[in-house]
């Protein structure tokens, strides 16, 4: 390899929005990461996942479509 053209790599901490934070290496200048999710709070990994039916919007595309509602 040529010297002096690679970026430095270097350890920095990422921070998600639910409070976890873990450390992992990174060419970027900063030394920390802000995320809004990671493997502690997203459903794929935790095996919950939240369905958030805001002002009955399920109900009224049934209404509108004519669907019957789930048994």
């Amino acid at each position: 390899m040529k010297a002096n053209i690679h970026p430095d790599y270097h350890e920095i901490t990422v921070t998600c929005s639910c409070g976890n934070s873990f450390k992992t290496r990174s060419s970027m200048a900063k030394t920390t990461l802000n995320v809004e999710v990671c493997s502690e709070c997203h459903p794929f990994y935790t095996g919950t996942q939240k369905i958030v039916d805001t002002a009955g919007r399920i109900d009224k595309f049934r209404q509108k479509y004519g669907t019957k509602a789930a048994a």
